[in-house]
């Protein structure tokens, strides 16, 4: 009976996390998604204590609070522009976890008076102890690499080692032929260790290959990878919540993945073998002529005048934390009869989401907050586009230079527009390293300061 109770928790359990999943992808559900989330893992987590040995109780509270008190710390301290790291940091500890889980069920293995394997199922065991291990190695030294890069202490530039693509093969050939030894000798620890380090090093070197402007899918990629090290962590410890959880969060983040890839016109493959995003790209020598500026006030009168007005926020936003600012502007627009809608890029910012998070927690009305496939027919018929820290995802060169290393990308084709008004803090390219057309073309006009001051200023004048 008490173990029928444990399964009907954990069937419970994984229920709440895949409502979870399906109200975190609405907005209008997100806080509903969340509540279930919690729910979930606090059901879990009873299920689990209550199979562990009386005497273990102590440890495992121990161990709780003082992960309680320092996840606590860091939610009420992180700032929304430092969550895409701090999510990478998470995914340290997922990866950290699975290794330890492995290591742990193979001593277990050989302790004297243990319940020892034989045959197909040591085999099985064996396998899921290895790729346990592999896949958390490689999610926890390159979720730090993540987070470093995302943090700025490494620069996004990628690494450029001769014959990268040629040592990471090597690497996954030499770890294959480690896993095929490792379980035809039923367990040899050396192998372990020999791979468990191979596997470090690989995870450093894959994830420091890949410039900064791909940091948003190798969050989601990393993302997927902690689940699948989740799973095998699963079938190590014989706890199907663990496979269910680690297998929706695996597969969720390879279709992450796979959608951000689409957007950014970028194969996932040359993603994993080192992309664009570092130092400054020159494409060509076209001299693109003179910027024209623009005022707060100036600004303020143009958006007054206008009947339709598109704002396009990056990650330039969340850095000036001008949110609440542009929330306000858009309310006082909004009041005298302008109708003022947002476009969102899908990989707006460091993380899928994130500019839709900010304006939610600005209270922006999600009605008016549209994906870019929703808002790209419309530009034609506004009046004005408001630029906000987004570079790379509203420029021209993806469409219209083939030579350009975002050619392709599917971008917010604000030009299209009667005005465009761009806000920036000076005339650098973006993170991307590509220079914008976009900032010398006849309709746009740039808007230098800080965002959140020079929002503030226009929705005073407003």
């Amino acid at each position: 009976m008490f173990e029928g109770l444990i399964t009907v928790a954990y069937i419970l359990a994984a229920l709440c996390f895949i409502k979870a999943l399906a109200g975190l992808s609405n907005q209008e559900k997100a806080k509903k998604g969340n509540w279930f989330g919690i729910i979930g893992m606090a059901l879990a987590l009873a299920a689990t204590i209550t199979l562990a040995d009386t005497g273990a109780y102590v440890y495992i509270l121990v161990a709780m609070v003082i992960g309680a008190l320092i996840g606590i710390r860091v939610a009420m301290k992180v700032e929304m522009t430092g969550m895409p790291e701090l999510i990478a940091a998470l995914h340290s500890f997922v990866g950290a976890a699975a290794v330890l889980v492995g290591f742990n069920t193979f001593i277990k293995q050989t302790l004297p008076g243990a319940e020892h394997l034989t045959g197909a199922a040591l085999n099985i065991e064996l396998g899921e102890i290895f790729l346990g291990v592999f896949i958390g190695a490689i999610t926890f030294t390159g979720s730090i690499i993540a987070f470093g890069k995302l943090r700025g202490i490494i620069k996004s530039k990628p690494l450029t080692l001769p014959g990268r693509n040629w040592l990471n093969l090597i690497a996954c050939i030499v770890c294959i032929v480690l896993m095929v030894l490792f379980i035809q000798e039923g367990g040899n620890f050396t192998y372990l260790v020999i791979m468990t380090i191979i596997s470090l090093v690989l995870g450093l070197h894959l994830i420091a290959s890949i410039g900064g402007a791909d940091m948003p899918v190798v969050i989601s990629m990393l993302n997927s990878y902690s689940g699948w090290a989740t799973a095998a962590s699963g079938f190590m410890l014989s706890n199907d919540l663990l496979i269910v959880t680690g297998a929706l969060v695996g597969s969720s983040g390879a279709i992450l993945s796979f959608i951000m890839c689409k957007a950014m016109n970028r194969a996932f493959v040359s993603v994993i073998l080192g992309g664009f995003g570092g130092e400054p790209v020159k494409t060509d020598d076209t001299d693109y002529g003179e910027y024209r500026e623009m005022s707060a006030e100036e600004v303020a009168e143009t958006l007054k005048q206008s009947s339709s007005v598109v704002i396009t926020p990056g990650y330039g936003m969340a850095v000036a934390q001008a949110q609440y600012p542009v929330a306000e502007m858009t309310r006082k627009l909004r009041d005298l009869g302008v109708n003022v809608r947002f476009g969102i890029h899908p990989v707006a910012g460091r993380l899928p989401g994130h500019m839709n998070v900010l304006l939610a927690e600005a209270k922006v009305p999600y009605d008016i907050v549209l994906e870019m496939d929703e808002i790209n027919d419309d530009f034609p018929d506004t009046d004005t586009v408001l630029v906000i820290g987004a570079n790379d995802t509203v420029n021209p060169s993806a469409m219209e230079d083939p030579s350009s290393p975002i050619a392709g990308m599917p971008v917010l084709e604000v030009w299209k527009a009667s005005t465009v008004i761009t806000f920036k803090r000076s005339m650098n390219p973006g993170y991307a390293g590509v220079q914008n057309p976009l900032f010398f073309k006849e309709n746009n006009f740039m808007c230098f300061g800080d965002a959140k001051n020079t929002i503030e200023q226009i929705s005073n004048a407003i």
